[in-house]
């Protein structure tokens, strides 16, 4: 696991955009596995300015995300299919047949579930999967207890969660108790996860997954057994690691060859 810790969030976006172009350009028909909520839209406004102003092309990407709020039309605000087309895809030139986020509406969760995970596996299978950490550890929607081999699936969610996200509702709509999320054995098969931690709220839980024991009270902690995650973290967010002087001096000693290149020359 490598840990990256910058000054502020927009260093962090920055820093997990160059990642992300950097494997789009070395291969343009990468599969990226996406996530929602605020983490991510640092990254994603960097990846579609990168798109105006580089031409960084998406047109050979597949994408899957991690989750959708089960019972949720793809219209409501809510969604995560709304969230996406708004933040992202409808921004960049992604192939909307290349596009695939779990269908809350569907009418047989368990076969819909099952699809999807074949449809990651006819794709190549994940070579990103972009990643942020919930206040209790959570990857996904994989509340604390869920198996560390779970496959996508239907889950419900705790109610500091469901608390968590009352944000993005109106007002007196209620936040749906199910989702439909990918599994932590699913995240686990990506080549690579980048996971992003900004803000004081998230030092406990980056904590606990990066330097507490493995466990699945803290399903983000399975990261520690990839062989390549990659976590980049806020000043706040990292406030917690005992160990975070080392890994700010293996970052700045890094050879050449494994540096991130928007960083190279600061």
């Amino acid at each position: 696991m490598e840990i990256i810790i910058r000054p502020a969030p927009s260093d962090c976006a920055e820093t997990a955009a160059g990642i992300v172009a950097g494997l789009v350009r070395r291969k343009p028909d990468a599969v990226l596995g996406l996530a929602t909520g605020s983490t991510p839209l640092g990254l994603y406004g960097e990846l579609i300015r990168m798109h105006r102003a580089e031409a960084l092309d998406f047109s050979r990407v597949t994408t899957f995300n991690l989750d959708e709020y089960a019972g949720l039309d793809a219209h409501h605000p809510a969604s995560y299919r709304r969230f996406m087309q708004e933040h992202f895809f409808g921004r960049v030139n992604v192939r909307p047949e290349s596009i695939h986020i779990p269908d809350g509406r569907t009418s047989d969760i368990p076969a819909h579930c099952r699809d999807y995970e074949d449809a990651i596996r006819k794709s190549g299978g994940i070579d990103l999967q972009v990643l942020g950490i919930g206040h209790d550890g959570h990857i996904g929607f994989n509340e604390p207890s869920s198996s560390l081999a779970s496959r996508t699936r239907i889950k419900t969610l705790t109610e500091k969660t469901i608390a968590a996200n009352l944000r993005y509702f109106s007002e007196g709509e209620a936040v749906p108790r199910h989702v439909i999320t990918m599994g932590v054995g699913t995240i686990m098969e990506s080549r690579t996860c980048l996971l992003l931690a900004c803000g004081d709220g998230k030092a406990k839980a980056l904590a606990a997954m990066v330097e507490g024991p493995v466990t699945a009270m803290c399903p983000a902690s399975a990261l520690q057994l990839h062989p390549r995650t990659v976590v980049v973290a806020d000043e706040a967010a990292a406030r917690h690691l005992a160990r975070a002087d080392y890994y700010r001096y293996v970052y700045e000693n890094k050879p050449d060859f494994q540096k991130i290149p928007p960083l190279q020359a600061g």
